[in-house]
């Protein structure tokens, strides 16, 4: 198993596939954009595979996500689900994409064994979404959606980050999208992640301050507790139900007690949270010639370390030298 210390197990692995993205959001990276990482630096999609199986077959992962960047960049991506769904046991295989490119790979990457996916979408308004994303790709995010939720890739999940003065008035036309087509909303608090180290903890919008703009407008009944277990998001019924939002409010309602995850880079990196300062070179092992057993103890050996919490909250915080492009979400 790959357990911490604290009594916690990892069983949801976050594997970055590229640190690329056509979009330039605010909040994660410049209008220019970043230095991306070398070709050869990255893990081949053979390599991909192998590391997902020592952490399937070997150590007791039972949910794969793949994230980026933007992962529908990655070429190889339908042959690594593919693969992925092979594994025995099977794990719950999921992808977080900014949903530019979903229309037309939908359909191949359900076939290959892709079972749901997280969609990133901010803003509905056309003006909004080229200010804060500095594109104009709003209509293939919705035509992205749709073509998910048409090839079966339920339930489809949108990721919402509202930012001050920019769209923060959208939280209930937000919701009231969601559940027109059915799909499952979860606001995001902004987290000190970008490249730029601009965070700034009065401009993030808050989970109270959201929770309190969708009670004006719709009746929210906490969902049953015992079944979020270590789910980032706190979830709540709409009006009754079966609808639902979540919140997930990594920084003002900290989850790191329940935490299960642990993320692999696009260049071969562990990272015990998505806060570290320190990663574990898998790569390097992987690339000189190291068993799957070695693999799986340095693998163990770099989530016993894990910390307690992830300490945004503490004065000495210190942000994560890597913006979230790099890490995968």
């Amino acid at each position: 198993m790959l357990s911490d210390s604290f009594g916690r197990i990892a069983t949801d692995l976050r594997v970055s596939l590229t640190d690329r993205c056509n979009l330039r959001c605010a909040y994660c990276m410049p209008p220019e954009g970043l230095d991306w990482l070398p070709k050869p630096e990255l893990l081949t999609d053979d390599e991909v595979v192998r590391l997902v199986t020592v952490a399937v077959e070997l150590l007791g992962v039972r949910e794969v996500r793949f994230t980026g960047g933007e992962p529908l960049l990655r070429r190889g991506l339908a042959s690594i689900i593919a693969r992925t769904a092979q594994l025995r046991p099977r794990p719950e295989i999921s992808l977080t994409t900014n949903g530019i490119g979903l229309a037309r790979t939908a359909t191949a990457l359900h076939a290959a064994g892709l079972d749901r996916v997280n969609v990133s979408l901010d803003t509905l308004r056309p003006e909004t979404f080229r200010k804060l994303a500095r594109r104009d790709r709003l209509p293939d995010v919705l035509e992205g959606l749709a073509a998910a939720a048409e090839a079966g890739l339920a339930p489809v999940k949108i990721n919402a980050v509202l930012m001050r003065d920019l769209n923060d008035d959208e939280v209930v036309p937000l919701l009231r999208f969601c559940l027109e087509h059915s799909y499952e909303l979860r606001f995001i608090e902004q987290m000190p992640l970008d490249a730029q180290h601009g965070w700034s903890r009065a401009d993030m919008v808050t989970a109270d301050e959201i929770l309190g703009a969708l009670g004006r407008e719709f009746v929210l009944m906490p969902d049953d507790p015992n079944q979020r277990g270590s789910a980032p998001a706190e979830a709540f019924l709409v009006d009754g139900g079966p609808a639902r939002v979540g919140v997930i409010a990594s920084v003002t309602r900290p989850f790191c007690g329940n935490c299960d995850r642990v993320r692999l880079t696009a260049d071969g990196q562990v990272r015990n949270c998505l806060f570290a300062r320190t990663e574990s070179d898998l790569r390097a092992a992987l690339r000189s010639g190291a068993s799957d057993a070695e693999l799986a103890d340095r693998w163990q050996r770099a989530v016993a370390g894990k910390l307690p919490g992830h300490g945004i909250n503490d004065p000495s915080f210190l942000q994560p030298d890597r913006p979230m492009s790099a890490i995968g979400g």
